[in-house]
């Protein structure tokens, strides 16, 4: 048996749990803490019974949660090395030292080296002569109770090689978005295949042949291209949205599900549908057109994840 249960999908956070009859795993942490648990009640999912936190890049819809669940649940956390470096980069507070400050620190090294030459103490004067900043006031400034990059285990993997966590055999798969080293992955267990592919600009060669032979697939449908050309987004946000390391739009999606989709799916879970730039029918629809040459009797059922609550869980 394995169940994948999208507990949020969305610009606003992303996270689900993907669980054999003997481990479960979190992709992704993409809202609060509070609210991860909260959905993982309402899903049904015991947020204790969780063996690892997966993230598959450090944007911040993927991340918000993860270092307060990942302490609060003591569990470790499995990425690859230059996304770990990007989030603790992006988490860590970090002062600089202005001109104005500097001036202020020389001037004190001034005042320090005169008084102690007055009083005769030449040692303390030769150190207050030093020019150079102290090296910790380029350091990452600490936080007020705790460093927030904190995390009670790492666990680094590279895409293309895969590992397991418990009965879980994962393999995570390189996908185009802009961010430092994103990825998607497929979970198999029992001989059941499951996989996590949002947050893709365009489908390339590597994650076409990855998503072969899925049981339960979770896909990117972000948005109408023409909602997402009228629609509120500056022009440089659109050309985000549209480019190879940006979204899948309805339109790719459904171009990959007609010509290079297997057919093999029991569901297709579309997913990071944008509240601004979409239509959950539309996306529907699309997809739905899209299989029409794949049997439907037992396979190929089109289900829509939701922003603002979990899905009901998927078991196979």
């Amino acid at each position: 048996m394995m169940r994948m249960t999208v507990l949020a999908s969305g610009s606003k956070g992303n996270s689900t749990v993907i669980s054999s009859s003997r481990t479960r795993v979190l992709v992704d942490a993409g809202l609060s803490c509070r609210e991860l648990l909260k959905r993982m009640a309402l899903a049904g999912e015991d947020p204790t019974t969780l063996d690892a936190i997966l993230i598959t890049h450090e944007h911040i819809d993927h991340v918000a949660g993860l270092a307060v669940l990942a302490r609060r649940l003591n569990i470790p956390v499995y990425l690859t090395e230059p996304t770990h470096r990007a989030w603790v980069r992006m988490v860590t507070p970090r002062t600089t030292m202005t001109y104005t400050k500097w001036l202020d620190h020389v001037q004190q090294e001034k005042e320090a080296r005169a008084a102690a030459v007055a009083q005769g103490n030449l040692n303390i004067a030769a150190e207050a002569s030093s020019d150079q900043a102290p090296a910790d006031l380029c350091e990452p400034a600490p936080a007020a109770k705790s460093n927030p990059a904190h995390l009670p285990a790492v666990e680094y993997f590279h895409s293309g090689t895969s590992f397991s966590i418990g009965d879980l055999d994962i393999t995570p798969f390189t996908i185009p978005h802009d961010a430092a080293d994103p990825c998607g992955f497929v979970f198999a267990a029992e001989g059941i295949r499951m996989a996590v592919a949002t947050d893709l600009g365009y489908m390339p060669p590597n994650v076409k042949a990855a998503l072969k032979r899925i049981d339960a697939l979770l896909l990117e449908s972000n948005h109408d291209l023409e909602m997402l050309r009228d629609g509120p987004y500056p022009w440089s946000v659109k050309q985000r949205v549209l480019s190879r390391v940006g979204h899948l739009s309805n339109h790719a999606t459904a171009e990959f599900l007609s010509t290079d989709y297997d057919g093999n799916a029991s569901y297709i879970v579309l997913g990071h549908l944008s509240e601004s730039n979409n239509a959950p029918e539309l996306a529907r629809i699309a997809a739905e057109q899209a299989l029409a040459n794949h049997p439907k009797l037992l396979g190929n059922r089109v289900v829509l994840a939701m922003q603002s609550a979990p899905l009901e869980p998927i078991t196979l």
